[in-house]
């Protein structure tokens, strides 16, 4: 509610599905590096007699996004033209389904910053080809068009009108992302637009909906949050001010934090919908949904119940959510029974110090997913447990455990000689230890006298002492009880 409204939001999200090539062409799919208009085919450019043939490996895909949505797979659907006119878009019409689309109702529950959740059911996904691409040169008289992107493979995730709050809208839209990345349907990247967000705002004092504002192309999970915001304000301005809100489509300003009108926003009957006469039906047996089912890795909802299982803080949980192979890896370590208390330890390296590392070097995060498929020895299963095991047997203290971490995560073959050699073991042998204390105390006659008086807050500066002495290496503990014994 804002000022005695109630702000209703539903999002339009588009994925780039991770195809090699087009949806209906055998041409190449990536274009993140290509010239312009090199990576097209004669349907791309709209040439009479081409006809679509559909790409059977991103029905799979949308199979399996679906499933990651919790929706229902439609055994029988259809494509449709949707006609439309603008430059990058050289058929005159885009084709995507209408009425009956792959992917049905279904729904996605979003975790909020305050523990709760938001579910925000799903109306229905559909399969669609992309349009090309026009820039504006700052400036110019002109306008430029780009067709490799026309026909790659999409589908539009279109929710329910389920959100009430900025926040709701952005977590909904991350919870998507993850989604769409543990399923590997598509790469994700919002940089690359690989993912694309239409945030729909409306509001209203009533229990009727207010007339809605559509702004498109959205690309980061904050300026979802900040389009609903500002839109969600000016709608109530605009109404406040005795003015009545026009549906349109609005673009959004990162640079200035608004959205500002494009154009009047169309209705299903301005494009003229008609059956695809060029493509078949889509027939989807029961059999291919059990596969793509029982393909699926663990979902981020899943793998975020047991990390909290596990007692990890719930900002740790999402920071390695964001990495889907640390996630595996830490549940590939759950899956071995392993203790409670080791699975939060490893989970604080992989959420403080690994997620440090990427910070600092963010090209080891591209290198994260190859090292751990062609290298064993990369955060190992195996030898991440006994890491933790010889912190608890005392082995190693909390600092050495965390330099041998960040400095072999990438080569952990075997943590007992890597901490040997590099003179980590920390001493827990009481004869030796005695010797060290002993000639500490000798040179520290004061500290000694006030702890056998009772000041015992000089045990921690003895305690100190020979750890230095040490070089770091004696176990504190057998060392507090070690001074206890001798002076008191």
């Amino acid at each position: 509610m804002s000022n005695g409204y109630t702000i209703t939001i539903g999002i339009e999200c588009h994925v780039q599905l991770k195809t090699r090539s087009k949806l209906f062409a055998g041409i190449d799919n990536d274009a993140r590096d290509a010239k312009p208009n090199t990576l097209i085919s004669p349907l791309c450019m709209g040439l009479p007699g081409t006809l679509p043939v559909l790409n059977a490996r991103a029905l799979d895909l949308a199979i399996k996004a679906g499933l990651a949505l919790n929706a229902q797979i439609a055994e029988y659907s259809k494509f449709d033209r949707k006609h439309y006119f603008y430059p990058d878009l050289p058929l005159g019409y885009q084709i995507t389904q209408f009425d009956q689309p792959t992917i049905l109702a279904g729904y996605v529950d979003a975790p909020l910053p305050d523990g709760s959740t938001v579910r925000v059911r799903i109306h229905h996904a559909h399969l669609e080809a992309d349009a090309g691409k026009s820039t504006h040169p700052l400036g110019k008289d002109y306008s430029l068009v780009d067709l490799n992107r026309v026909g790659t493979p999409l589908i539009e995730i279109v929710s329910e009108a389920d959100m009430h709050t900025a926040e709701e809208a952005k977590a909904y839209a991350h919870e998507l992302y993850l989604l769409m990345r543990y399923a590997d349907v598509s790469d994700a990247n919002l940089f690359y637009g690989n993912m694309r967000f239409d945030v729909n705002v409306s509001v209203s004092k009533t229990d009727e909906l207010g007339t809605r504002t559509e702004t498109k192309n959205i690309n980061s999970f904050r300026a979802v949050e900040k389009a609903v915001e500002y839109e969600a304000q000016r709608q109530i301005k605009e109404l406040e001010a005795g003015n009545v809100i026009t549906q349109e489509t609005r673009g959004w300003d990162d640079s200035k934090q608004k959205t500002f009108s494009q154009r009047s926003k169309e209705d299903a009957h301005d494009y003229r919908y008609f059956p695809e006469p060029d493509l078949p039906p889509v027939i989807i047996n029961p059999e291919a949904v059990d596969q793509a089912r029982q393909a699926l890795p663990t979902m981020p909802g899943e793998l975020r119940g047991y990390l909290r299982d596990a007692g990890v803080d719930r900002m740790s949980v999402e920071a390695i959510l964001d990495y889907p192979e640390l996630a595996h890896k830490w549940n590939e370590i759950r899956l071995t029974d392993t203790a409670k208390e080791c699975l939060k330890t490893i989970a604080d390296w992989f959420a403080n110090d690994l997620l440090a590392q990427f910070a600092e070097k963010p090209e080891l995060v591209e290198e994260l997913g190859s090292e751990l498929e062609s290298n064993p020895a990369c955060l190992n299963t195996h030898e991440l447990v006994r890491l933790w095991k010889m912190k608890s047997d005392g082995m190693l203290n909390s600092n050495a455990v965390r330099t041998l971490f960040s400095a072999h995560w990438k080569n952990l073959h075997n943590v007992e000689e890597i901490a040997a050699k590099e003179n980590l073991i920390q001493v827990s042998d009481a004869g030796e230890l005695e010797k060290i204390v002993e000639q500490v105390i000798s040179e520290n006659q004061k500290a000694a006298d006030d702890i056998r008086a009772g000041e015992m807050k000089a045990i921690g500066f003895l305690v100190g002492q020979v750890m230095k002495a040490s070089s770091g290496n004696a176990n504190p503990s057998v060392v507090q009880g070690i001074i206890k014994n001798l002076l008191q």
